[in-house]
Order: C-alpha cells, then structure tokens, then sequence
C-alpha cells in the first residue's frame, strides 16, 4: 500500500475516501462555489495538493454525471499531475469550460481521480504489421 502525503487548503474541505467501495477512482469535490455563464472558463479549485510517490502520477477526469449535471467540459478532457507537482503552492485544479449558464456549489463532487505508475520505458521497433486486423477505426459499429 502506498502512502501519499496530501494538503487540505482548510478544515472545510472534505477529506478523501474512496466512495461506498464502487470503484477505485476517489471523487473530488469543488473547494468554492463557481458561477459560470455559457461560453466561460475557469480553473476549480479541488483544495488538496498531494505529493505522489516516485514513480506515479494521477488521472484526473470529470464525473460521469458531471456534463448533466453542471453542463462543464475538462478543457484538457484528461490531466495528467506528475509526482514533481508536488509544493504546498500546487493546488490540484480542474479546468473546465461551460456550455450552458450553471452554478457549482461548494462540495459538490465534479472530477474523480486514479494514482498509476508512470508508462515503463519502451523502444520503438519499425516493421510492417500483419494482416490481422480489427476493421480500422469506428469498425465495430453502433450497435
């Protein structure tokens, strides 16, 4: 089991846990209340900094509900925090667009997270591959 070292920004924000034992990805929840008009971007506050162990890095991606809910897309659709963001002054934070006037409230639970080992180092071999083939992309249709 791996230890993470985590700052909360106050005694306010909700402390991590994994939820009601579904899944292994950790909710995060908005550290303010954001106000957000059609068409506006905004970095959400998350209120932790986490120093990650060598080695690891987190994947930060919206809730499944979070586009119905709140009507806001991960302007980066995935952010990767490597374990050199890691200073009491790196806050984790979510940047989002919005599509439709919302109004995020403090707490509310917008993006969940993964801790993973980075990507071992690989080389590349040139060759031509063989003729067994999925179909190309979008080959498996839509039903």
């Amino acid at each position: 089991m791996k230890t993470i070292k985590i700052q909360y920004l106050n005694d306010e924000i909700e402390r991590l846990r994994y939820i009601d034992g579904k899944s292994d990805w950790i909710d995060l929840r908005a550290a303010e209340t954001v106000e957000l008009k059609a068409g506006e971007f905004k970095l959400i506050h998350l209120g932790v900094a986490m120093k990650l162990p060598q080695g690891y890095e987190a994947h930060l991606v919206p809730r499944s509900s979070t586009f119905k809910n709140f009507g806001i897309i991960q302007t980066n659709h995935m952010g990767v925090i490597d374990e050199s963001y890691c200073g009491s002054s790196d806050w984790w934070k979510m940047p989002v667009y919005a599509v439709r006037d919302t109004v995020i409230n403090k707490g509310d639970r917008i993006c969940q997270f993964r801790i993973t080992e980075h990507q071992p180092q690989i080389v590349f071999e040139e060759t031509e591959l063989s003729d067994c083939s999925r179909g190309g992309f979008g080959s498996t249709g839509v039903k």
